[in-house]
């Protein structure tokens, strides 16, 4: 399953490229993610925790590096992990490329993500849904730590909600009121009354 992502960070594509270029830095932005080793290499071993519905899913595994092109600022990350309590497993690829966007960088996410067992039952809008808030919060934690380091701070003194899980109530919920408005447009924005 391939899904896409866009968003932009006010900060100079090589700002965020060097950002990008540490990878424990990196994960402290997306929630639920814990690198719990660095295995050398650009190989990390490391824990990603979610709430899809009612159930909640902890996958442990490797991450690794497979290509850093610094010239076209395109990085690939090759992810795999079995779920903890043996329900599943899941493989992930996931390609970022930063461009300019006028002062900022505009940077877009593609995974192509393979699952199977128990989260494999959740259909591919649910699954976009997921991503795309974890996406959101990726891009704010992202801009929070640039800023702290722009400031002098250290990494320590970013927001704590860099480094919070991903929370099943509030993740959830975001991801239904995606799927409500995506239903909302699909079946009532056609049938509006023209203008007169």
């Amino acid at each position: 399953m391939l899904i896409k992502n866009e968003f932009e960070v006010a900060a100079p594509v090589e700002k965020v490229w060097a950002f990008f270029a540490d990878i424990p830095q990196v994960a402290t932005c997306l929630p639920g993610t814990e690198l719990t080793e660095n295995l050398g290499d650009d190989k990390y071993a490391g824990r990603v925790a979610i709430r899809m519905g009612p159930v909640r899913l902890s996958f442990d595994g490797t991450a690794q590096v497979t290509e850093r092109d610094e010239a076209a600022h395109r990085m690939v990350v090759d992810a795999n992990g079995s779920e903890a309590k043996g329900r599943g497993q899941a493989s992930m690829t996931v390609t970022a490329t930063l461009a300019r966007a006028g002062r900022g960088t505009k940077v877009a996410v593609g995974q192509d993500l393979q699952l199977a067992g128990a989260a494999a039952q959740y259909g591919r809008g649910m699954i976009s849904d997921v991503s795309s808030v974890l996406m959101r919060d990726f891009a704010r934690n992202l801009q929070n730590r640039i800023d702290t380091a722009e400031r002098g701070e250290s990494p320590e003194q970013a927001s704590p909600a860099a480094a919070s899980s991903a929370s099943g109530l509030r993740l959830g919920l975001r991801a239904a009121f995606m799927a409500l408005s995506r239903v909302f447009r699909r079946f009532f924005l056609p049938y509006r009354a023209p203008a007169s």
